[in-house]
C-alpha cells in the first residue's frame, strides 16, 4: 500500500517530512502531496486534481488528511482506488458543506491565547521556527467552494485526535469525530501538528491501521 499525505491551509510536503521519513524507514512508499494553497484561483477541485496527478497510477492507497485536507479526501476517493482513509486533527465535512460554513456549523469557539503558538507550541524551538517558515499563505478560494463528494468513502475511515491540540481541542474534535462519522477517534500526544511532534506515534497508528485492512 502507498501512503498519500493530504496537508492542512497553508502547509506543504515538508509539514510531513518527519513522519515520510519514519514510514519510508519501515519500508512503506509515501507520497506527500503538493497542494497550490498559495493560488488564489485554485478550489478544492484544484486539490483533489493535484492529489490525483501525484498519486498516478498507483493503486491500493491509504490516504492521510490533516485539517483542512479533511475537505480533500473524502473526494480523491471517489477517483482513486482508496483502501483507508485517516484523519489527523482534521476537519470531518458532511457532504456538500463549504468551509466557511463549517465553523458555526460545528458550534467552533477558538478561545486560543494570542501569545501562544497555537500551531507549533509544542514542538522544540527551532523546529517550530522552521515549521513556521515553511509555512506559505493560504489562499482564500476554497473555503467558499461546498464539499466535492456525494457520500462519506466506502473505504475504511479512522480518525487520530492530538491531545495538546489548542487549534481543535480535543473535547471539539472529539465530538464532532463521534456525531459526523460514527465512532470515537483515537488519541496521541501532541499539538496540531503531531507529524511533526510525535512521528513515531502516529507512524505506529498508521501502520496499526494499514496491516489491520490487509488483513480484511
Amino acid at each position: 500500500m502507498t501512503y498519500v499525505l493530504i496537508p492542512g491551509a497553508g502547509c506543504t510536503p515538508w509539514h510531513w517530512h518527519l513522519l515520510t521519513a519514519e514510514l519510508q524507514g519501515r519500508g512503506q512508499e509515501v507520497i506527500a502531496v503538493d497542494l497550490p494553497c498559495d493560488d488564489e484561483s485554485a478550489g478544492l477541485s484544484a486539490y483533489c486534481d493535484a492529489v490525483v496527478t501525484a498519486v498516478g497510477q498507483r493503486t491500493d492507497l491509504v490516504v492521510v488528511a490533516h485539517s483542512l485536507g479533511g475537505f480533500t479526501a473524502p473526494a480523491v476517493c471517489e477517483r482513486l482506488p482508496v483502501e483507508l482513509v485517516v484523519l489527523v486533527a482534521a476537519m470531518v465535512p458532511p457532504p456538500g458543506e463549504a468551509v466557511s460554513d463549517y465553523w458555526d456549523n460545528t458550534s467552533y469557539d477558538w478561545n486560543g491565547d494570542e501569545d501562544v503558538d497555537t500551531f507549533f507550541h509544542d514542538l522544540p524551538a527551532e523546529l517550530a521556527a522552521e515549521a513556521r517558515r515553511q509555512l506559505r499563505e493560504q489562499a482564500g478560494r476554497p473555503m467558499g467552494d461546498p464539499a466535492l463528494f456525494e457520500h462519506w468513502p466506502d473505504a475504511p475511515t479512522r480518525a487520530v485526535i492530538a491531545t495538546d491540540d489548542l487549534l481543535f481541542p480535543p473535547d471539539y474534535l472529539r465530538k464532532l469525530t463521534t456525531d459526523r462519522l460514527g465512532f470515537a477517534p483515537d488519541e496521541m500526544p501532541g499539538g496540531h501538528f503531531p507529524m511533526l511532534g510525535h512521528p513515531v506515534e502516529l507512524a505506529d497508528l498508521l501502520e496499526r491501521y494499514r496491516l489491520a485492512v490487509q488483513a480484511g
